[in-house]
């Protein structure tokens, strides 16, 4: 079966490149806008030798994911035996297909050896010290008058939150910071949409579907439309279908933008805006060519290591953490955290995280580059977190305290503050009284 679908790309790309220049274009144009959800092409090589059957279940085990190789292999064993034209063919393979979607990428051999925790690689910046018992946020947003997130039952909908006066403005000016490092790095910004077909999120491989998924539905019987949980997703869906050329890549790209998760969490630690419904996060994208097997590897480092120099300059205290097979979402080969010291809190807190998923992605949503000697390969998708906006907020906030609610401003944040140096308390208190209101009776469909 493998063979079938590489001779029909090899025949597709012969047939494209023998075309004049506009043609061509329009040719492969057309193609393009033929199917919105073009099949993937999944490394059935791989998947389907039953050599790897046994290694790969236990992939799935330790990483605690969708997925169940030994399906792939009984229906491919009677895709063998009936004959391509007859009328259960077609049937059987695209059960083969829903199958082999739900197997996670492979994982780096050194992650083998972890267990179940991370490595930490490294510590940052010290931990800052008090000689006062420090804050929460939540508390430090009530003090200021900088931030609500009670009382928003019939307006939101729990985990949501307002930001107000200096804390918006803080919001804004680790957009504006993050950012311009981005660009003096290379990257290229983009405006994403937060609408996305379920196909498109489902081929940067997150489940749309079932218990398990954190995606939003929006309800609409025609469309099959659902909130972004991340720019990655729009990014990865804009450059679906995409041919590059070898001078193309590696391609960066940037993008801020909000993110919607319908995740649930009863843990204490994580109240207030720690998990949240609706966020803002600056998120970095990246394409590489797989000439060498070490570009995309190449990409993942220098991500990490803008990631590490962007919270450096804050000032907080974070660690660095390679993460185990149970950490690995279902694209990524490997992955990269960074937590930051919530003193508030008492506990370190995720910020960002990195992730090599070699050609997972590129295989479903048919990214691909010619080479030098004009071979059409899948590329390689790299992507971190920037910035996430709340949880950075946290640790910022928690870390520059002072024992009557001051909030100092970290230097490298101030010229995109207006100079502004402190959050201070508001002169004339502000006594407000909340109204207990009933949360709204309808139900927002996840």
């Amino acid at each position: 079966m493998r063979n079938i679908i590489l001779n029909h790309l090899q025949c597709q790309c012969k047939l494209r490149n023998q075309l004049p220049g506009k043609l061509r274009t329009f040719y492969t144009a057309s193609h393009k806008l033929s199917d919105k959800s073009t099949k993937p092409q999944l490394d059935y090589e791989y998947l389907c030798d039953p050599e790897n059957a046994h290694k790969i279940d236990e992939l799935i085990k330790r990483r605690k994911n969708l997925g169940n190789i030994w399906k792939v292999h009984e229906i491919n064993k009677k895709l063998k035996s009936i004959s391509p034209s007859s009328q259960e063919y077609e049937a059987l393979h695209m059960e083969l297909e829903r199958e082999a979607r739900n197997i996670p990428n492979k994982a780096s051999p050194h992650l083998w050896d972890y267990g179940d925790e991370p490595k930490i690689l490294e510590f940052i910046n010290p931990k800052p010290k008090f000689n006062f018992t420090p804050r929460e946020l939540g508390e430090l947003g009530q003090m200021l008058d900088i931030m609500r997130t009670e009382n928003l039952g019939n307006i939101t909908g729990s985990r949501s939150y307002y930001f107000k006066g200096a804390l918006a403005d803080l919001e804004q000016a680790l957009i504006r910071y993050t950012v311009s490092y981005l660009l003096k790095m290379g990257f290229t910004l983009m405006s994403v949409p937060d609408l996305l077909y379920s196909h498109v999120i489902e081929g940067c491989g997150m489940n749309t579907r079932g218990e398990h998924s954190q995606v939003y539905h929006i309800v609409n019987p025609k469309e099959d439309v659902c909130l972004a949980g991340t720019a990655e997703m729009a990014l990865g869906g804009f450059l679906k279908n995409k041919q590059l050329t070898l001078e193309e890549l590696p391609m960066k790209l940037a993008a801020v933008s909000r993110c919607y998760r319908a995740e649930a969490s009863s843990a204490q630690e994580e109240r207030g805006i720690y998990r949240v419904h609706g966020f803002t996060k600056v998120e970095m994208f990246g394409v590489t060519a797989a000439e060498t097997g070490e570009e995309s590897p190449q990409l993942y480092s220098e991500m990490t290591q803008i990631q590490k120099e962007l919270f450096s300059q804050l000032g907080i205290h974070f660690q660095i953490l390679d993460m185990p097979l149970n950490d690995l979402g279902a694209p990524a080969y490997t992955k990269t955290d960074m937590e930051a010291w919530m003193p508030g809190r008492g506990l370190y807190g995720e910020i960002s995280s990195a992730s090599n998923c070699i050609d997972y992605q590129a295989r479903r949503l048919h990214i691909t580059y010619s080479n030098r000697e004009g071979i059409q390969r899948f590329a390689h998708t790299v992507n971190g977190t920037a910035c996430a906006l709340p949880r950075t907020i946290i640790a910022l906030c928690e870390s520059f305290q002072s024992y009557n609610g001051t909030i100092t401003i970290p230097p490298v944040l101030r010229p995109y503050m207006s100079g502004l140096v402190n959050i201070e308390p508001p002169s004339i208190p502000c006594k407000m009284t909340w109204i207990k209101q009933k949360t709204y009776p309808g139900k927002i469909q996840g």
